[in-house]
């Protein structure tokens, strides 16, 4: 799920004192209270101060070691409605080089009210990045584009046992220290994409240490159909958005699903096409403007490109997915080592979890492949159901520990639920499933948005929502 976030990293356990004996001995010594250290203006965003949070590896004891993760603040600590937490995606993503952008560019009518905390969770940013260099040259910040099991090995390589304490229950425990840290009893968490995920986790962990929670473009928090990590969702959805973009004025006259299904049963490479989609959201999510800003003159309308493959004219579709290769982000900005480690250690697949013996998971993934019915991926096949990213990605890491299983129910707090309808990266039907999980959840669907409402809606109704929602 693309997006943004950060990492660094630190704390190993405090001992407690005295000895056992008959008398009574000093009282123990408590662990001491997590800090915000070496503070300073942070580089290029002013009004914003960066610092240092020491955390440990395993917030659950099973290891010694900590991170040092690096924590952007506004200055308005004074701010009148307090403080809220802004989580970026991936996992993979940075938080500390945005917050400039998020709060004063995005959200100022929010800035004015609250003070904006952002951070680089575990294994991301300027100084926690988990550089993984074959997979990052291979994938970058896709989830759908498949490494080679070779680029997975040399990851599993650098991250050696640290691999199993890059979950999303772990930075659970990061954001609580944060909290602490702040000084503050409860605030607003605020998650795009991945980030919508973590806000849920924390929110379910932490009940009472939230006000209202924001979900932008959602990625449900639990998996208990365990089916997530097919994608079978946005394969789906795939059929719905192009479909309805087509209807749009002036209408195609004729059927992009039907053109796509036809690819997919044709071609080796849907996968590809199917990346290509995805990632064309973020420039056009109109899916038809033949010349959308930042590409070059008549590079642009996937729909019809499509349209031309399937009547057997394929140059312009291939020129779009070759355009649109994962691979290369800048590990500060993106770490795609982080990203395998989350997602494997949080997923489910067909063959359960990476805590299953890799030479068990690849007859299990074959079973699911031959099982899953046409009406599961359509317009997709299975083959790109269990060839996508995350399972491909997956199916060659090595044993690790499944993160513990949040909460299903969130807490009984305001929740408003944001999603775009031309979203293919988290699919309005997600956001539907989350909403069925919030006791006091407001779903708002913006129509028209792809991906990411509160940092790339081109209009303002999304941010409008969220300002009535905060601010009101």
């Amino acid at each position: 799920m693309r997006s943004l976030v950060t990492a660094a990293l630190a704390l190993g356990l405090a001992l407690t004192g005295g000895a056992a004996s008959a008398a009574p001995g000093p009282a123990a010594t408590r662990p001491p209270a997590p800090q915000l250290t070496d503070p300073h203006p942070c580089a290029g965003q002013p009004g914003f101060t960066c610092s240092t949070l020491t955390v440990p590896l395993d917030h659950h004891g099973r290891a010694r070691g900590e991170l040092k993760l690096q924590v952007a603040t506004a200055d308005n600590a004074d701010a009148p409605r307090g403080t809220l937490l802004f989580l970026t995606g991936g996992p993979g993503q940075p938080g500390v080089p945005f917050i400039n952008r998020i709060a004063n560019q995005r959200l100022p009518e929010l800035a004015r009210n609250y003070r904006f905390v952002m951070i680089d969770q575990r294994g991301t940013g300027e100084f926690g990045a988990i550089d993984c260099p074959a997979l990052q040259a291979q994938v970058g910040s896709s989830d759908i584009e498949p490494p080679s099991p070779e680029a997975v090995a040399e990851c599993a390589r650098v991250l050696g046992d640290r691999r199993h304490y890059y979950t999303s229950d772990q930075t659970t425990g990061d954001l609580d220290m944060l909290r602490r840290a702040l000084g503050v009893r409860t605030w607003v968490v605020d998650g795009v994409s991945y980030g919508s995920l973590t806000a849920a986790r924390y929110a379910a962990a932490h009940p009472r240490n939230v006000a209202k929670v924001v979900l932008d473009s959602v990625l449900p928090h639990t998996d208990p159909q365990r089916d997530d990590m097919l994608y079978l969702t946005g394969l789906r959805a795939t059929a719905r958005v192009l479909r309805d973009a087509c209807r749009a004025a002036p209408a195609c006259g004729f059927d992009p699903a039907a053109d796509l299904a036809k690819l997919a049963r044709r071609r080796g490479d849907a996968v590809r096409i199917w990346d290509m989609l995805v990632s064309y959201e973020f420039v056009d999510p109109t899916y038809r403007d033949p010349n959308p800003p930042g590409l070059p003159a008549g590079s642009g309308d996937p729909i019809g490109a499509i349209h031309e493959a399937a009547a057997g004219r394929p140059a312009r579709l291939d020129a779009m997915v070759r355009a649109f290769d994962s691979g290369g982000d800048p590990v500060h900005l993106y770490s795609s080592g982080l990203h395998i480690a989350t997602a494997c250690g949080d997923g489910w697949f067909p063959w359960g979890t990476s805590q299953t013996p890799p030479r068990a998971r690849p007859a299990l993934l074959e079973r699911t492949r031959r099982s899953l019915p046409a009406r599961a991926t359509w317009p997709f096949t299975a083959n790109e159901a269990v060839g996508n990213g995350f399972v491909q990605e997956c199916l060659h890491w090595p044993v690790s520990r499944h993160a513990r299983e949040p909460r299903r129910v969130l807490p009984d707090v305001p929740v408003l639920l944001l999603n775009g309808d031309r979203d293919l990266s988290t699919p309005l039907e997600w956001a539907r499933e989350e909403l069925r999980h919030a006791p006091r959840g407001r779903l708002v669907v913006v129509r028209g948005a792809a991906h990411s409402i509160q940092n790339r809606e081109p209009g303002t109704a999304g941010r409008e929502a969220v300002y009535r929602f905060l601010n009101g």
